[in-house]
């Protein structure tokens, strides 16, 4: 059993691409857990996707053996998050098991709007901080301009800021002796009931559901009797053990320590993140503050391709939920597409990751509608229904008002990127707040619909920042706007898969580039064909796909003009019997283009 007082939990924090994940490499390396021979870049991730991307999805555990100067050996426990706003989720529960965090900041890119928030979180969970600056070796790095960044925007002292390489190793020695001296030791007593933070959970084709803990109180041993203080449920251990990255098993956990636990549980699902493991016989009185569940805020409908293939997309979805349970999903069906799911995500990067790991870990061909967020509805009867597909759209009657969610977002642009953000914020209905300067970068903090922002806003601030800005934000709540369904159709038939609330102000460009798309990507039919784009009964534009025709009066050489009139009129006559009843075959190409539609 290591001593509570040489034990260190922490995390490292920082910005998309401000180092994270080769610090650990190092810090792993350095402590020697893993063979040279074994070692690859970015170990933690364990995922392809993560690997290809550069990105951390899942935040991951380490345990780290150090030996001081001082001769004694000390226990580190080592999270590293993800960056990304969407996975914000992941480093609120990796935070509320540590005592410090290690916050890394570029040398050279300074602080980020993403920088800011982890550290709130960080702030807000009492963490103590230990500022990083990385990429110190590169010619454009300026130490001094980003301690004082630190001090100026964040708030905390940045005098003792270590400067380091992970990517050469320079003096990152430095930083494991700095965890030791500045970062405070748990708190925790062995003979108190058990008290353990669930942290993390996923699915083991061998083992069922592994759990990551991290005790307070009392120990966790093989074959103890444990509780699920959320569901009351109990279990029996049978494995504990530690990652250093790879399973290592071991007899107990004591306080302050972190490591995982598997007891015969079935579902990812009956593991909530947040809850407090205690001994079933001699409970805890008082559960830890838990997590807030993670709430979606962006939906869209998956379908397979194929519609033989339904099932094998809900059986893939299910898996896919065993391991995160952020991710939710409902069936439905849609004229167009057949069968698919409604489904939830954190945000637009977590729909691609998800969307992305379906047709790859599963081979499954899958058609994406528009992404669209949760609408309240406030009916004339004084009830409230919550919309997330704009097809289920009650009758306008019916309608009292309808209410949107916003966000406030902080951005920060270099000076000379700064008015065409400003613009882009405009265009998309934004209220600016507050515009402060960081040096020679701009702080902009500013309200916008979400409705706005899930389409393709992160891309188009990226391009025109040339991918200098950077962006984060948060949920502020819900308020009335004057939004309208907007339904397309084409040959007078309404496809619900391309119908999308909008603003009344924007109904008109985001119908008239609509329809123009369509008109590009439905092939051309024996018929003409109308596509229509709608506010309820009124048709706000059109364009029209010109009729194939076949040359009826080829064979007719010279001859009397009647036989070629009769031969017209029979033509004319069918295509007005094909236009009543003839189906238009929308490509699928022409769903997923018309959907990845961006408004310029």
């Amino acid at each position: 059993m290591t001593d509570i007082n040489l034990i260190r939990n922490f995390s490292i924090i920082a910005h998309i691409d401000h180092g994270k994940s080769t610090l650990s490499d190092r810090l792993i390396q350095l402590c020697g857990n893993v063979s040279d021979r074994e070692m690859k870049e970015q170990i933690l991730d364990s995922m392809d996707i993560e690997r290809e991307r550069g990105i951390t999805i899942k935040a991951q555990t380490v345990r780290l053996d150090y030996r001081h100067a001082n001769g004694k050996t000390y226990q580190l426990n080592l999270m590293d998050t993800p960056g990304h706003v969407d996975f914000a989720y992941e480093v609120s529960r990796s935070l509320a098991a540590c005592e410090g965090a290690v916050l890394v900041v570029d040398a050279s890119q300074g602080v980020e709007a993403q920088t800011l928030a982890n550290v709130y979180q960080a702030v807000d969970n009492n963490l103590e901080i230990l500022p990083v600056l990385n990429k110190v070796d590169l010619p454009s790095a300026d130490s001094d301009r980003v301690k004082q960044q630190i001090e100026d925007v964040i708030g905390i002292d940045a005098s003792h800021a270590i400067p380091i390489s992970a990517k050469t190793g320079q003096n990152v020695a430095a930083v494991l002796e700095a965890i030791v001296e500045r970062l405070p030791p748990p708190k925790g007593n062995r003979n108190a009931p058990l008290k353990a933070l669930l942290i993390d959970s996923w699915y083991d084709a061998y083992l069922g559901v592994v759990v990551l803990v991290r005790i307070f109180d009392g120990s966790l041993k093989k074959g103890q009797k444990i509780k699920l203080m959320s569901s009351g449920a109990t279990h029996q251990i049978e494995r504990v053990g530690i990652f250093r990255p790879k399973q290592e098993m071991l007899a107990e956990l004591g306080p302050g320590e972190v490591g995982f636990f598997t007891a015969a549980i079935k579902q990812v699902a009956d593991t909530r993140v947040g809850d407090t493991v205690t001994d079933d016989k001699n409970s805890t009185v008082t559960p830890l503050p838990g997590f807030k569940p993670a709430q979606p805020v962006v939906f869209c409908g998956l379908f397979p391709a194929d519609a033989a293939q339904f099932e094998d997309l809900r059986e893939a979805m299910a898996r896919l939920r065993l391991n995160d349970a952020s991710f939710s999903y409902e069936t439905e069906s849609s004229a167009a597409l057949g069968f698919g799911f409604r489904c939830g995500f954190l945000g637009l990067l977590h729909l691609e990751i998800i969307t992305e790991r379906l047709e790859r870990e599963f081979n499954l061909d899958l058609i994406t509608t528009a992404p669209s967020v949760i609408y309240h509805i406030h009916l004339t009867d004084g009830s409230k229904v919550e919309l997330h597909n704009p097809a289920d759209m009650p009758d306008a009657g019916r309608i009292e008002r309808i209410e949107e969610p916003w966000i406030e977002a902080t951005i920060l642009v270099p000076d000379e990127h700064l008015g065409g953000v400003l613009k882009l914020c405009q265009d998309r209905r934004g209220r600016q707040k507050n515009l402060t300067y960081v040096g020679t970068r701009a702080m902009l903090i500013y309200e916008l619909p979400l409705n706005e922002v899930v389409f393709d806003f992160y891309d188009r601030l990226k391009s025109i920042s040339r991918g200098y800005a950077s962006f984060d934000y948060h949920i502020k709540g819900y308020e009335a706007g004057d939004l309208v369904k907007m339904s397309i159709l084409v040959n007078a038939e309404p496809v619900d898969a391309l119908s999308m609330i909008v603003h009344r102000t924007r109904a008109e460009s985001r119908g008239r580039a609509m329809c123009e798309k369509l008109k590009e990507l439905i092939p051309p039919h024996l018929f003409q064909i109308p596509i229509q784009a709608a506010l309820g009964a009124r048709i706000i534009a059109r364009e029209t796909i010109r009729a194939l025709r076949k040359d009826v009066i080829a064979k007719c050489y010279g001859g009397d003009i009647s036989r070629k009139r009769k031969l017209l009129d029979k033509q004319k006559a069918g295509k007005k019997k094909m236009r009543q009843f003839g189906k238009v075959d929308i490509p699928q190409e022409a769903f997923i283009a018309a959907l990845k539609m961006d408004e310029n």
